[in-house]
């Protein structure tokens, strides 16, 4: 998929680099099929905004860090969501019980994520959830925000600068809360670029955007304010997520009206050159996206430069949380190349699960519900992560791999009976564009332990490594808990750092810890070095995945076959002795799922053998209860 490498003077500044620049996907003919033909999104006018300040480096007032704590959720989901999820936490919590196993103790593979550097970030300041966001230049300058401040590391985790965001501004017009913020590491313009939203009604509400003026976010930054209600239909703007493509950045969101019902998503479609110059900014909005998306996710170039023009976007929520599909938006085109937004429609299938226990209280997590919350685009595919259920209530990963040329997507689920596994951030771990490995950072708890940051990698197969403890929660989070629920996410936050060989990834995260007199979250920030190297693309034995593990009931195994064979599933006791032949047939090539009840199986630990004439015989683990 690589183009050329070109030299040229960037964006207006007297620095030239030289960076790669990546064309989109062309989709396959048969991809017509799941275009959404119903669609027709609409643009606005090309609006220019003026620069609305700038962020000296070293500059700030006093701190006054004002904030209005809320013990309730500014939005409720759907109400029939609402009813299933509280269905689900409540079957959960019926079946609880203190001999979960532990993840280690069901897998036996030696690739697990290494940590390197390893600090703690953004401490609690009476804001919750910490709504985790971080990037890493390629100098090496990590920029860590939360739901109220923004913090400067090196990477030997020195702190170089913090603040609250009202006093980051010291903008006087800024009378309202600050929050929500995401940042990005821009590796085509070698910048930063952050979004920040402030107040929550129409009148008020703003979409601040911000770009850094180097890689070293303390030079400072430009920042424009947008506003918050583009329509003009008294509404406010919520839920910003952001990307980059060669030559624009785009923030996404979700229109509320002042009396907090959703409205609709909309996607900001701004020229990059002028924000990181400090000159005026050229954006359009897109509006009317039909059938109702909810949370649009704009999929970045996965390693070092850009792709374009136009970007990709993801989502899979509907405002009425009943649809259980993937949507593809392709924005195809630059401001100044006439773009359309076409709207592509792939089958999926996912569950809400319960909210979250933990260790040491009555009070749970919110869980959320099942939105695509990170995303990349590499070499023709597109990743990105969500959590869903995995087993009996209980939240996985659930990661993708959607090939944008034919609109296929493959998935995979992780997760551990007992343990809610939630927020998941995904970065490429890639040792070229043609290795799909990934890492994946996420948050754990359970009735048996405090919040907790791990990171998982997944190999170019497809297969999962066992994840890695990166910081353990000292204390359960109660918080401004509301109705016997605290918050706990609502992301986490993951950043390749695009020059490091071998590859290294940095990720942020939320655990619990007792500051201010309050069980809150802080936030650790963690460098993943590796699991050795990544996977070059080459035939690899196909994975087989059993779960629920444990098993309770019915347990399933899924294996994949590269064209009709004869197959082999069989249960073996820890002596090596066969209990149980499963299954003695030929199967379709491709995926398969096969299903069994343990049956007259004892409590303990058992094998499951997978062979095919095809295939490598596979041993997995697993434990009946």
């Amino acid at each position: 998929m690589k183009t050329n490498i070109y030299l040229s003077l960037l964006l207006g500044f007297f620095v030239c680099t030289t960076f790669a620049q990546y064309p989109k996907a062309v989709l396959e003919p048969n991809a017509s099929a799941k275009k959404d033909v119903t669609i027709h999104p609409k643009k606005s006018t090309i609006q220019s905004t003026l620069r609305s300040g700038e962020i000296l480096a070293g500059q700030l007032p006093a701190d006054w860090h004002t904030r209005l704590i809320s013990f309730d959720k500014k939005h409720t989901l759907p109400p029939a969501v609402m009813a299933e999820k509280q269905r689900r936490t409540q079957e959960k919590l019926s079946r609880i019980h203190q001999d979960f196993p532990d993840e280690n103790l069901l897998k036996e593979v030696t690739d697990q994520p290494t940590i390197g550097a390893s600090f703690e970030g953004n401490y609690f300041d009476q804001t919750t959830p910490p709504d985790n966001s971080m990037a890493i230049s390629n100098g090496g300058y990590i920029v860590s925000v939360t739901n109220s401040h923004v913090e400067y590391f090196n990477t030997s985790g020195s702190r170089l600068f913090t603040s609250s965001f009202d006093d980051f501004f010291g903008d006087p017009s800024f009378t309202a809360l600050l929050y929500d913020p995401s940042v990005i590491y821009d590796s085509q313009a070698d910048r930063f670029f952050m979004v920040v939203l402030h107040g929550s009604n129409s009148a008020i509400s703003k979409v601040i955007v911000c770009f850094s003026k180097s890689n070293n976010p303390q030079d400072g930054w430009w920042y424009y304010k947008l506003t918050g209600d583009p329509l003009g239909a008294n509404n406010w703007f919520d839920y910003p997520k952001i990307g980059f493509s060669t030559n624009e950045v785009y923030v996404t969101g979700n229109l509320f009206t002042n009396n907090d019902q959703f409205s609709q998503s909309v996607i900001y479609q701004i020229t990059k050159s002028g924000g990181y110059a400090g000159n005026n900014l050229n954006w359009q909005y897109w509006y009317n996206i039909s059938e109702t998306p909810f949370t649009i996710v704009p999929a970045s170039f996965g390693q070092q430069g850009a792709y374009g023009p136009g970007i990709y976007l993801v989502s899979n929520f509907a405002s009425t949380g009943t649809s259980d599909k993937i949507r593809l938006f392709d924005l195809t085109n630059d401001i100044s190349g006439n773009p359309q937004l076409d709207v592509y429609n792939i089958d999926a299938n996912f569950s809400l699960a319960g909210d979250a226990p933990q260790l040491g209280t009555n009070i749970i997590l919110d869980n959320g519900d099942n939105r695509i919350i990170s995303a990349f685009y590499l070499n023709g595919i597109l990743h990105f992560v969500f959590h869903s259920e995995y087993a009996n209530n209980y939240n996985g990963l659930n990661y993708n791999r959607l090939t944008v040329s034919n609109l296929s997507n493959w998935n995979s689920k992780f997760g551990l009976d007992g343990y809610d596994y939630s927020y998941p951030s995904v970065a490429s771990f890639g040792t070229s564009e043609n290795d799909k490995s990934v890492m994946i950072c996420f948050l754990r708890v359970s009735e048996t332990i405090f919040p907790q940051v791990r990171v998982v990698y997944v190999n170019n197969a497809g297969e999962w490594s066992s994840s890695t403890l990166v910081k353990e929660g000292s204390t359960y989070v109660d918080v401004y808990a509301s109705d016997g629920v605290a918050r706990w996410g609502d992301y986490s936050g993951i950043s390749r750092k695009h020059n490091a060989s071998p590859p290294n990834v940095w990720l942020s995260g939320g655990f619990g810890a007792f500051r201010l007199n309050e069980h809150a979250f802080d936030t650790w920030i963690a460098q993943i070095t590796g699991v050795a190297i990544g996977i070059e693309e080459q035939a690899i034995a196909p994975p087989v995945r059993i779960y629920p593990n444990p098993v309770y009931d019915l347990m399933n195994v899924e294996f994949t076959l590269d064209g009709r064979s004869p197959i082999e599933i069989s249960v073996i006791d820890q002596q090596g002795k066969m209990v149980k032949m499963l299954l003695q047939d030929t199967a379709p090539g491709g995926r398969n799922c096969f299903s069994f009840n343990k049956g007259a199986l004892a409590r303990g630990i058992y094998f499951l053998k997978v062979s095919s004439s095809n295939n490598t015989i596979r041993y997995e683990k697993f434990i009946v209860q």
